[in-house]
């Protein structure tokens, strides 16, 4: 997801169609993996009828898995407009820095989801947190900028701006959305919200703590 990500942004920045052309055609890999993800876990369900933690590893995949995939549509759209827009810069004048920020920071946050993914350290989903607040920041600056007097972009600038703020938006909502199932993994409260998961990295480090000193 970081790659996909990466180069999606770096397309969108440069105006480079043909890493553009390999976002859009890599996202077709993230579908069959979410999906192949689903039917594994599917298979489990059925056949092995797991309980308690094994169960929720099982439902947290389930729903993880869908919101990768669209994590992968987000950087395929942002690509989109990169090739749509092609030889042209697709990012409008006055915005560059905006855009090169909320790239850098879906970038961030994407690189640090496989890390939470990977060790379930839930101080890596505060990060993440933190990581979406700046960039809706910067998206409601966007819309901010665009709907000003001052702003003198064309319509197809303006469509191209709202959009891709949107996108990079949405990459980091889905993102948050996988941190908060790795929490409810850890803790089994699913309807834990975004402020919570700050309680659950603390819950997680005293509880480490304590078996340390045991």
């Amino acid at each position: 997801m970081a790659v996909s990500i990466e180069k999606a942004t770096r397309s969108f920045a440069t105006s480079d169609v043909a890493l553009a052309e390999e976002v859009i055609a890599d996202d077709a890999r993230i579908d069959e993996l979410a999906v192949a993800l689903d039917e594994q876990a599917i298979e489990i369900l059925a056949r092995q009828q797991p309980v308690a933690r094994d169960l929720r590893i099982v439902v947290t995949a389930l729903r993880v898995s869908a919101s990768l995939e669209r994590m992968g549509d987000m950087s395929e759209h942002i690509a989109q407009l990169a090739r749509l827009r092609f030889p042209e810069r697709a990012i409008p004048k006055g915005l560059k820095g905006t855009f090169t920020r909320m790239g850098e920071l879906d970038v961030e946050i994407a690189r640090t989801l496989a890390e939470l993914l990977r060790t379930q350290d839930l101080r890596f989903a505060d990060t993440i947190r933190n990581a979406d607040d700046d960039v809706d920041e910067l998206h409601a600056s966007v819309f901010e900028k665009v709907l000003s007097d001052n702003w003198k972009g064309e319509a197809g600038a303006t469509v191209d701006a709202t959009l891709a703020s949107r996108y990079h938006e949405r990459f980091a909502d889905h993102a948050v959305a996988v941190a908060k199932k790795v929490v409810y993994l850890a803790t089994g409260d699913w309807a834990i919200d975004e402020e919570d998961i700050a309680l659950a990295v603390e819950a997680q480090h005293e509880a480490e703590s304590g078996s340390g000193h045991a």
